[in-house]
């Protein structure tokens, strides 16, 4: 039962997840799904059963659409002003970080990541939300233009139902990201969570509903992709879709979106590369790296996982990693102790130990072999070992994306061959560049094909700084940045002769 796997400090928790199948979100109610069909969502950590979810189907989807539709014309919502609708945003902000404990717990259990992990993602949906709201406040909607014998300016409105298709790796973190600057710019939603991580969402429900926001302008509806996520996708009555997953399935959403004519943010996902001169300490790069490559167990679409070190350092780089890789502790999410959780699910397990058997069947060295990791008292969880590749850039695991705590290094020399090296990749995500000449790493930095470029630092996120990816990476803008609440306002251009 849920409860055995929880803290005892948890009794929020587990009410939430012994209330029964867990129902969509819709036009401000709870209700089941139209088939009343069900799946469950587990606890990857220990491979049991959480909670059991309601499985929308098209019919589903489209109530959700035409729900938000309904409350984008008749709600308010979008014809509030813009301190308004900012009462609401940080009235759930506040809400937010008043359950930020039962979230994290949550979070943690449906998704295997430590606690303090999963506490910095609700944490940092706090922010982004409130990030958005203030910046609606500021930015300009009406905006003159200056041209010969004519008054002409450019005005913003809302587009309308934005739909959002998330995956499960950062559910509750990525859902701030995305429906933020579209609830701050006055348009509805529809989400769709992943179907392995959909409670903290879920949860959410109700303090959306506790904050007083408009019935209909947020809608959960939980599912499978290939039944919900499709239907969202592919449905004619939205006006902008946002998907974050695999460049696959992304290729599959921005083609429905392209039959319907609806605009469409894609952001997929990544083989970020950190080009690591000699003159850096060693032991805190390793550190660092490490550090990134096994925060959420790898699962990280723009983390390191191309490690490119300068010859001259190669053999101390290499012996520190397999040092500090050795260290790293693996448990469950709420073990003080623990540094790694579990990968989210038996297929993600098999998927990163298939990529450690297929790469060193091509050749590559193990310098730290990975494979199955055993925890006490949790035989069934989806455990991995940190693994650590080298060898040819043309190995399968230095050229695709493993998702799972497994870097691969390769050794240059010149400057420009790591620039190369990096730029062979298709993906274009985020890299980073270690260096104490700061001439050097800006060039470096500027060199590299991504949407994103970090020195003497990875995965980093700032409010106000925009992050998106390029080519297999992602297309239709990225988040975290002003431009972002632009996306989310549609441009018309108001003339008159003079």
């Amino acid at each position: 039962m849920p409860a055995t796997q929880i803290s005892k400090h948890s009794s929020a928790v587990e009410a939430f997840l012994n209330e029964g199948p867990q129902r969509l979100f819709i036009g401000g109610g709870w209700m089941p799904s139209g088939k009343g069909q069900t799946f469950q969502t587990l606890d990857p950590g220990a491979g049991s059963v959480l909670s059991t979810v309601f499985d929308a189907g098209s019919e589903d989807v489209d109530l959700a659409v035409q729900t938000a539709r309904q409350a984008f014309r008749n709600s308010g919502w979008p014809q509030m002003t813009h301190n308004a609708r900012g009462v609401y945003l940080h009235r759930l902000a506040d809400l937010v970080e008043k359950n930020k404990t039962t979230l994290a717990e949550i979070e943690s259990l449906d998704v295997g990541k430590p606690l303090p992990q999963a506490t910095w993602d609700i944490e940092n949906f706090s922010a982004t939300l409130r990030y958005y709201t203030d910046l609606a406040v500021h930015v300009q909607y009406k905006t003159p233009i200056a041209v010969s014998k004519h008054e002409a300016r450019v005005v913003r409105h809302p587009y309308g139902v934005c739909g959002f298709i998330f995956p499960w790796n950062f559910p509750f973190l990525l859902v701030g990201w995305g429906i933020s600057p579209a609830l701050a710019a006055g348009n509805t939603v529809v989400i769709k969570p992943a179907e392995d991580t959909p409670l903290s969402t879920l949860f959410l429900t109700k303090l959306v509903k506790e904050a007083g926001i408009p019935d209909g302008v947020v809608n959960v509806v939980t599912g499978l992709g290939t039944t919900a996520g499709e239907a969202l996708a592919t449905h004619p009555g939205l006006s902008r879709m946002s998907f974050t997953g695999s460049p696959e399935v992304g290729r599959l959403v921005a083609e429905s979106c392209g039959r319907n004519l609806i605009p469409v943010k894609l952001e997929l996902g990544g083989k970020g590369a950190a080009v690591i001169f000699n003159d850096i300490d060693v032991e805190k790069t390793v550190d660092v790296l490490c550090g990134a490559v096994t925060l959420n167990t790898g699962q990280v679409c723009c983390t390191a996982t191309r490690w490119l070190v300068h010859e001259s350092i190669y053999d101390q780089f290499v012996e520190q990693t397999r040092s500090r890789m050795a260290a790293v502790q693996i448990g469950y999410w709420n073990d003080p102790q623990t540094q790694m959780g579990p990968v989210v699910s038996q297929k993600q397990k098999d998927r990163v130990l298939g990529y450690l058997q297929k790469a060193q069947q091509q050749g590559a060295e193990a310098v730290v072999p990975g494979g199955e990791a055993e925890v006490p008292g949790k035989p069934a969880g989806f455990y991995v070992k940190p693994a650590v590749l080298a060898g040819s850039p043309d190995n399968v695991a230095a050229r695709e994306e493993i998702f799972g705590p497994v870097p691969y290094i390769l050794k240059f020399n010149a400057e420009e061959e790591a620039i190369e090296l990096v730029n062979r990749s298709t993906y274009g995500l985020a890299n980073s560049v270690w260096s104490q000449d700061l001439d050097r790493a800006n060039r470096v930095a500027e060199s590299l094909v991504a949407g994103n470029g970090w020195i003497n630092a990875h995965n980093v996120f700032v409010h106000g700084v925009p992050y998106g990816g390029v080519n297999l990476s992602g297309l239709g803008g990225g988040v975290l940045g002003p431009d972002t609440l632009f996306d989310y306002l549609r441009s018309q251009s108001i003339v008159r002769p003079l």
